[in-house]
């Protein structure tokens, strides 16, 4: 008897009631997969624990995320979030283990009402995930996104687990050429190994005019604007943005910055650009269509990472035709590959990132051309590639 393909999702990279604005770009792919024709997704976010967890809700992402609902729909997914004992600092090397076998209640409860496992990040989420596929005698394919590959993946042990599970997955799935180099250095074989960038919503990244944007946002309509949308983190070069503009703030003063996303130094970023008043704009997190809004605002994205993926940031950029000033890390230099995409500088390099920032706010301005560029996929076309390896994994 025909039925569609069934997917179960397992990962720990997803939104919940909690954090609704987290992890937007994979919340949209399982969405736009879950649309491709002849499939169904049925999503296990799951949820860090253990003893105690609640009173550090003020200071980690593992509290604030504690009081997320054990189901929800989200985007028209069927959601769960099963919780998993996770060991503080110290738990790395069998941190696949204890998610496998948190999990497995909650994936035996499923058994034979899905055909391919589907986990968004190596460790310890893919790593679990083909331990349970081989339990259950069901293909899995792990994806990796970033962080996963160039951060936790270089933790020795978590670099040791992974280099006995994920060449036992089915399919690996990679965001970048690099991250699909990064696994096959950790023994996955090429022909298993599918590069498959992340999409953008067309619909909402699109080029818009700049004056009114600013407009809709409330800022000066005059002026050049830099903007970083990510998370306000060390590792994000951060740091190195605020040195850098500090050097360009005297000879432009009518140039400001805008750091968008949710602040994770704990006010260090305030702190340090507390002396340029509204000429550094700290909006916080925001939703998905004033994202959009503040990419039409400005004359330029930034992202000076010290490691990335393939940055979904960037492709929705590109796909707004704003121009990139970026680090040459993980899977960027795929994206910005000529000067209309445009500069790369070396990560935590102050002096190239002021002047590739003043180089590209003086810049002409292309948007058409720029919008036009290879690799930047829509979610449709993106989720159809990802089912393709999907049905690969299950024949």
């Amino acid at each position: 008897m025909y039925h569609p393909m069934r997917v179960l999702a397992i990962t720990k990279v997803f939104p919940n009631a909690a954090v609704p604005l987290d992890e937007p770009h994979i919340r949209q792919q399982y969405a736009a997969l879950a649309n491709a024709p002849d499939t169904e997704v049925e999503v296990l976010a799951t949820i860090p624990w253990f003893p105690g967890l609640r009173a550090f809700a003020r200071y980690s992402y593992a509290g604030r995320i504690a009081a997320a609902p054990r189901r929800e729909t989200i985007d028209g997914l069927s959601v769960s979030h099963p919780r998993f004992l996770q060991v503080p600092k110290v738990g790395v090397p069998f941190s696949a283990a204890l998610y496998a076998a948190s999990l497995l209640p909650s994936v035996l409860r499923r058994r034979g009402r899905f055909d391919v496992i589907l986990s968004t990040w190596a460790y310890p989420d893919g790593a679990a995930a083909v331990a349970l596929g081989k339990l259950l005698g069901v293909p899995v394919v792990v994806q990796v996104i970033g962080s996963d590959m160039n951060v936790v993946a270089e933790m020795p042990a978590a670099r040791f687990n992974l280099k006995l599970a994920l060449p036992r997955a089915t399919r690996v799935v990679a965001v970048s050429n690099q991250l699909g180099h990064a696994c096959a250095a950790l023994g996955v074989a090429r022909d298993r190994i599918d590069v498959i960038p992340t999409g953008v919503n067309r619909e909402i990244f699109s080029p818009r005019d700049r004056r009114e944007a600013r407009r809709q946002l409330g800022l000066p309509e005059d002026g050049k604007l830099a903007l970083f949308l990510g998370r306000l983190d060390r590792a994000k070069g951060i740091f190195e943005l605020c040195d850098a503009f500090a050097k360009l703030a005297p000879r432009h003063p009518d140039w400001r910055v805008a750091l968008v996303g949710a602040d994770e130094t704990r006010g260090a970023v305030a702190e340090r650009v507390q002396g340029f008043g509204d000429r550094v704009l700290l909006p916080g997190q925001q939703p998905i269509d004033l994202v959009s809004t503040w990419l039409a605002a400005c004359d330029v994205l930034t992202l000076p990472s010290y490691a990335e993926g393939t940055p979904n940031v960037i492709l929705e950029a590109l796909a707004c035709g704003r121009r990139i000033v970026a680090t040459n890390v993980g899977g960027i230099p795929e994206l910005v590959y000529s000067d209309v995409q445009g500069l790369l500088v070396r990560p935590r390099d102050v002096e190239g990132l002021a002047a590739a920032l003043e180089q590209a706010l003086e810049a002409d301005d292309h948007p058409a051309e720029v919008s036009s560029s290879e690799g930047v996929l829509s979610w449709p076309e993106a989720a159809g590639l990802l089912r393709e390896s999907l049905a690969h994994a299950t024949r």
